[in-house]
């Protein structure tokens, strides 16, 4: 069984479609730097481990969140 050609490297337009958001969004978290990318020539490509990175940071936000709310008990 012969698999095709892996890709390493995504347009935004195809990283935003992975991630399941808008074009805009995507170009928004590149342009911050949550989203790290490589420019060949005169195209932007995002390297498909950055998208795994920038879920992985979700997670872990998420996480450090989820510890700290922690339900304080009512002091009536």
């Amino acid at each position: 069984m012969e698999e095709g050609p892996v890709e390493l490297l995504l347009t935004v337009e195809e990283a935003a479609q992975r991630l399941g958001i808008g074009r805009t969004r995507m170009w928004s978290l590149v342009s911050s730097g949550a989203v790290r990318s490589v420019c060949i020539g005169r195209l932007r490509r995002i390297p498909v481990e950055c998208l795994a990175e920038y879920v992985g940071a979700l997670l872990a936000g998420a996480d450090e969140r989820s510890s700290t709310d922690e339900v304080e008990p009512d002091a009536a």
